[in-house]
């Protein structure tokens, strides 16, 4: 599934295309996944921005009120700048060529709303601080975290504590941070370390382009592939040796996701 690394550089990427341009209407076949988005048709999209994993396109209209376009990806969402045989949606441009809106599995999502109006979307209302941000901040995670009696990265999956992190980079910041995943009761120093893997490991994914697995799902817009799955540690890479003790990565099921760690860097406490 997109995280925020992938999301971010699909925002990236699409944002040249999209901003300061008209939309003259978004055509799919009928679903419930796709609501009212025949209320975009003829506004200009002003700015697109991101929250967590959710892409948030900013739509105007003289003398209207501005609404929003909410597209989550979904497992295997994504946008390409050419038709391919999984398109669900195609968004006609009034100056530009088309952007299309491929999904495999058909779970990605749009809607458009009010600003504001998450209601229908209680991840995206009640989600944390963006990691990369000066509002994710040491003091308030470690007062989120510290002597809490969750496992931490079923936590971390809430995105209540921070927004984005999902299955790929919380198994990679864990095991920055030397934490088990199924860890609870998280000492100060060790929810430190964890800020700062999160900043660290988000960061890098960015700049890579995201991860781009075995599947092919991801890729960029213009059909680049991410970058950041050639610096796994864990994720994926079960029966291999650590990158730091040569330990073989060993994957089991937490809260119903397949988890990677190292058994020797990151050891379960009990507490």
């Amino acid at each position: 599934m997109p995280e925020l690394p992938e999301v971010e550089t699909t925002r990236l990427k699409i944002e040249p295309h999209l901003k300061g341009r008209r939309l003259a209407h978004l055509e799919h076949a009928a679903s419930l996944r796709y609501q009212d988005t025949h209320l975009a048709a003829g506004r200009t999209v002003a700015r697109l921005s991101r929250r967590g994993k959710y892409l948030l396109l900013e739509l105007e209209d003289p003398g209207e009120e501005p609404l929003h376009l909410i597209i989550h990806l979904g497992m295997t969402g994504g946008f390409r700048f050419h038709e391919t045989p999984h398109t669900r949606v195609t968004m006609h441009l009034e100056d530009a060529e088309p952007l299309y809106f491929q999904d495999a599995r058909r779970f990605g999502k749009m809607v458009v709303v009010r600003p504001g109006e998450y209601a229908g979307m209680p991840t995206l209302a009640a989600m944390g601080p963006e990691p990369l941000s000066d509002d994710f901040t040491e003091r308030q995670f470690v007062k989120a975290v510290s002597d809490g009696a969750k496992m931490i990265k079923p936590w971390l999956l809430s995105q209540a504590p921070v927004a984005g992190v999902g299955n790929i980079y919380a198994d990679e910041s864990l095991w920055a941070a030397r934490i088990h995943p199924a860890q609870t009761r998280l000492k100060p120093a060790e929810v430190k370390r964890l800020y700062t893997a999160i900043r660290e490991t988000m960061a890098s994914a960015v700049k890579a382009g995201g991860s781009t697995l075995s599947d092919g799902t991801y890729q960029q817009p213009d059909g680049i592939d991410g970058l950041f799955q050639m610096r796994h540690n864990v994720y994926d890479r079960a029966g291999q040796p650590c990158t730091r003790c040569g330990t073989p990565i060993v994957k089991t099921v937490l809260a119903q996701r397949g988890t990677h760690f190292c058994p020797h860097c990151q050891v379960l406490k009990a507490r």
